[in-house]
């Protein structure tokens, strides 16, 4: 490391930022002295209810705030949602495997809010199975030792490199653990010594940190197999946000909530109003109010104005900024700057409702499948971004292997998914919401039929004549029902230059205004929602001292 004491600093500040939520501890913030509810003015208003503005929402809640969120879908959670179809079938409308914590032997704890406890997380059998040409890996729940050994049993001239990148993902994640619990206070003349992993790996990509362990192009692309599961190939994504989640998943399990998303967003939801809090659903905030370069409040689209002390944006950012607020109100150089992030990957998924048991005649007891037609894990980026799915790989889950009741008796529901550039379908865009859809249906029904083809030849014998419901998802989908910028999954992309403390912060060029999801910090995931929308108000508390 070289440069000025300051360069040091900010260094040390670029990382703890951009994993503080790890040390969020309640009984640092101040509860409200008292609430106001004969009051107009919200101490908060909240735009958007996806986990990160359900979380922020009621962090406010729970300290006695008084609190509003306005939703413009009919119902709460973002991608945190459910859809219904004939059938008896209901859809979960992405894919969920999260860590939670455990209390008196249940999977329930969701991080931050201990009170909430009507959601309970189920294990995946096996944390993912991944498949290629030559190799069919089932990674075990919760035994790195075991999925190690299971590599050095494929590839035993690796062994020491295969050792050697756990160690570093578990020292990255132990020196991040480390330097937050020092609270900055390092003497950086000993930072070699007590941080090694963090010095070697903070600037490099998961590329990088992958490259100087292993020599095998098949084990590296095995070992980055999750790389869908972040939005970017090793070569652009930051080492960060390859390895500390992905060790966590390998350490503490992955989950899934019995009742699908919907539940998670529902007991946020309830956790609020139980605290006073408002939820408002089919509203949208179509401005956010500005006088003398600072908010104060909201008008929706049937021209009602709602007050606030402070306003967070859980919307997407560009949206936020080019379309809620007025452009005089804002600096050509900030929305220049904006402009110049990479927004994330959206996605395709066919979402499948079989009239028969089909994953059990064929006795498959996986839940989560990633199946790759080969290795080149930077020539399928490409192919998610230019929206070709002839390549043969895919997502795959199979949830009724978590738990009895998942579809209706005797049947299944599963959900196959690509990630997609949104790109491809910007050519529709004018006629999708319009109304005129003919060539669109045509294109997604072309691209679900070949999906639906290579899961049926490679996984599911039989599929096609089981199907009862299919309905598909394109990324103008994503777009029409969550509002996503160009129906991103991931909001802005995690390279090296976006992530971190270098990741879009929560508090903007406008005064009371704030950000919180997965186009601020932390990033995303549920994890990193619900963390980032308890960061934002922990950065409004010490605003407001």
């Amino acid at each position: 490391m070289s440069g000025s004491s300051v360069d040091r600093r900010d260094f040390i500040k670029t990382i703890v930022g951009a994993f503080s939520l790890t040390a969020f501890d309640w009984s640092l913030f101040p509860k409200a002295p008292f609430a106001d509810n004969e009051s107009e003015v919200y101490d908060a208003i909240v735009i958007g209810s996806g986990l990160g503005g359900l979380s922020a929402a009621a962090a406010f809640a729970r300290q006695g705030f008084k609190t509003l969120v306005i939703e413009k879908h009919d119902r709460p959670g973002g991608y945190a949602t459910t859809f219904k179809r004939p059938g008896g079938f209901l859809f979960d409308v992405s894919l969920h495997s999260t860590t939670v914590g455990e209390r008196e032997g249940i999977n329930n704890l969701i991080y931050g809010f201990p009170e909430i406890t009507d959601v309970e997380f189920v294990p995946h059998h096996n944390l993912y199975r991944v498949i290629y040409p030559e190799y069919d890996i089932s990674v075990p729940q919760k035994d790195v030792a075991a999925y190690e050994k299971m590599l050095i049993n494929y590839f035993p001239e690796e062994q020491q490199g295969i050792h050697d990148l756990i160690e570093d993902m578990r020292n990255l994640s132990g020196d991040i653990r480390k330097l937050i619990a020092a609270q900055g206070k390092i003497d950086m003349s000993k930072f070699a010594t007590e941080f090694p992993t963090l010095l070697r790996c903070y600037n490099k990509t998961w590329g990088q940190m992958v490259d100087a362990r292993l020599k095998n192009e098949k084990l590296k692309s095995i070992v980055s197999a999750l790389w869908g599961y972040y939005g970017l190939p090793p070569s652009k994504l930051s080492s960060f946000y390859y390895a500390l989640p992905t060790i966590g998943y390998l350490e503490y399990g992955g989950f899934y909530p019995i009742g699908k998303s919907q539940k998670i967003s529902n007991s946020f939801v309830k956790y609020i109003e139980e605290h006073k809090g408002k939820v408002l659903l089919n509203t949208k905030v179509n401005e956010i109010l500005i006088k003398d370069d600072t908010a104060y409040g909201v008008m929706t689209d049937d021209g009602k104005e709602f007050l606030g002390k402070v306003i967070i944006s859980n919307a997407n950012a560009p949206d936020t900024f080019h379309k809620m607020i007025k452009k005089q109100e804002l600096k050509k150089e900030f929305l220049s700057e904006l402009d110049n992030f990479n927004v994330s990957l959206s996605c395709f998924q066919v979402f499948l409702g079989l009239k028969k048991d089909l994953v059990g005649e064929l006795k498959i007891k996986d839940t989560e499948i990633f199946y790759n037609s080969g290795y080149d894990l930077e020539k399928g980026y490409e192919s998610a971004l230019n929206a070709v799915v002839e390549d043969g790989g895919y997502g795959l889950t199979l949830y009724d292997n978590l738990y009895k009741g998942y579809s209706p008796e005797g049947k299944n529901t599963l959900n196959i998914l690509v990630l997609q550039g949104y790109e491809h379908w910007k050519k529709y865009e004018t006629d999708y919401f319009n109304g005129n859809k003919e060539e669109y249906k045509k294109e997604k029904n072309r691209m679900a039929d070949i999906l639906i083809k290579q899961v049926e030849d490679s996984f599911l014998p039989g599929l096609s004549s089981a199907i009862e419901v299919k309905e598909i998802g394109t990324p103008l989908t994503n777009l029409r029902y969550t509002g996503n910028y160009h129906g991103a999954v991931y909001g802005f992309d995690q390279t090296l230059n976006n992530s971190g403390n270098n990741r879009f912060p929560h508090n903007t060029p406008v005064k009371n205004l704030y950000l919180s999801g997965a186009w601020t910090k932390p990033g995303h995931g549920y994890g990193g929602v619900i963390g980032s929308g308890l960061e934002c108000f922990g950065e409004i508390m010490k605003d407001w001292k």
